[in-house]
């Protein structure tokens, strides 16, 4: 009888378990129009909440070993770490001219933010919410600093340069730029920090750089306005958002070639995966919504109606 009770007991626990972690599906896109982010089931892809925060939100981030969502907003010059459990903003951090971009160290320890207004990265300590240092850049503008796989350097990219330039975090300056063509934007590395890709808006291509000898290894046109790029969990395929086509490119990543466009909302900007990687967000600025691609099917699956001018998306 004790065996029932405990065969019964377990079935209960990892059911609730299971609950729990259904429950906790979640996505969310800073909407830089209104002042505002969208809480988004990602089980039923839909907005359960919204957190109003006024101002300007763009990038935003969640961080390992935090539960707390992480977001620039650019009218004040500030970093905020929001509470999503009473969905308020908890703590503010100043940081420089017009932050755009922010991103995670792999370990969880540090946010990188990109400041447009005085061309450098802000590093806060996650644990302790403090401004600890900035690395100025060369490339004017910066929108995207993204840490490398093994958290000891970033690629950054500037809306007004041609380049990329490295940043050696220990010794906490640029060591490289990278020459890419005019106006890259979004920067992903593939997860076992080989290479990184960059979205060449001008050229409406996407390039790929061999990340140990910094040079570029090639380049794949994919749509008009490329802006945002994003590499699958598996290393196997990169997407790139393009701007002025509505759609997304699918690229394989080791052979680089073109293996189709998906068609979805009007100028997709920054994407974010589902926890489990069957599905990719695109926020779709100009739709003011949330696209929703699955990934088995490569069709746009739904669009979620957010606020105005969606900057990008986050999911757990």
């Amino acid at each position: 009888m004790k065996k029932l009770h405990f065969s019964i007991c377990v079935a209960i626990c990892l059911s609730a378990t299971a609950s729990v972690a259904f429950a906790q599906s979640r996505a969310y896109a800073t909407n830089e129009g209104s002042g505002s982010v969208s809480v988004i089931d990602t089980n039923t892809d839909t907005v359960i909440s919204t957190i109003d925060t006024g101002g300007k939100p763009r990038g935003l981030a969640l961080c390992k070993g935090s539960d707390k969502l992480f977001v620039s907003e650019q009218n004040s010059a500030q970093l905020w770490m929001i509470d999503l459990a009473k969905g308020e903003i908890e703590r503010r951090v100043q940081l420089g001219e017009s932050p755009e971009a922010l991103y995670c160290s792999p370990d969880g320890k540090w946010l990188g933010v990109a400041n447009e207004g005085n061309n450098s990265i802000s590093f806060v300590d996650v644990k302790t919410m403090k401004l600890k240092f900035s690395i100025v850049v060369s490339g004017k503008n910066p929108e995207h600093g993204v840490f490398s796989p093994d958290g000891r350097y970033m690629y950054v990219s500037a809306e007004e340069a041609d380049q990329v330039d490295v940043l050696d975090l220990r010794k906490r300056r640029q060591i490289a730029s990278i020459k890419v063509g005019e106006r890259p934007r979004g920067i992903a590395f593939t997860p076992d920090g080989k290479r990184a890709f960059v979205a060449v808006e001008s050229g409406s291509m996407l390039v790929a750089i061999d990340v140990t000898k910094r040079e570029v290894i090639g380049k794949q046109a994919v749509g008009k306005r490329t802006a945002g790029v994003i590499v699958s969990p598996d290393g196997a395929y990169v997407f790139a958002s393009n701007g002025g086509d509505a759609n997304v490119s699918m690229v394989d990543a080791k052979t680089f070639e073109l293996i189709e466009n998906i068609a979805i909302g009007q100028r997709p900007w920054n994407m974010g995966f589902s926890a489990d990687g069957s599905k990719l967000y695109v926020a779709s600025g100009r739709s003011g919504s949330i696209s929703v691609i699955d990934l088995a099917s490569r069709k746009m699956v739904s669009e979620i109606p957010v606020g105005k001018l969606p900057w990008g998306v986050v999911a757990h």
